[in-house]
């Protein structure tokens, strides 16, 4: 059984920064390729960054150069350092790995930018 934690989410203006933290509870947590996804109100959930366990990382368009994913091995962890935040970035932000085939999600961490 795998879980994940999210934290850090919040209530920022425009041009603010979050980070978000995911804590897994699985082993070998390096080999595993992290995802963090959003989902706003009314709209289907959409895959933000992912970050492979040799540290290659992938972004939705929208938020290149501005969020950044970073894994820390030794802490079970993967990050989402948000800058620049837009109102468009507001939503569920939820954690994801898939482990032997099986995907598994966070409980999600709110993110609402007013502005």
């Amino acid at each position: 059984q795998v879980q994940l934690v999210e934290s850090g989410g919040g209530s920022v203006q425009a041009g603010g920064s979050l980070r978000l933290s995911c804590v897994a509870s699985v082993t070998s947590f390096s080999i595993y390729t992290m995802t963090w996804y959003r989902q706003a109100p009314g709209k289907q959930r959409e895959l933000v960054a992912s970050i492979t366990g040799g540290g290659a990382t992938n972004y939705v368009d929208s938020v290149k150069g501005r969020f950044t994913i970073s894994r820390e091995n030794a802490k079970n962890t993967v990050y989402l350092q948000m800058n620049s935040l837009k109102p468009e970035d507001t939503g569920t932000y939820y954690c994801n790995t898939r482990v032997d085939d099986y995907g598994y999600w966070g409980q999600g961490t709110q993110v609402t930018v007013s502005s």
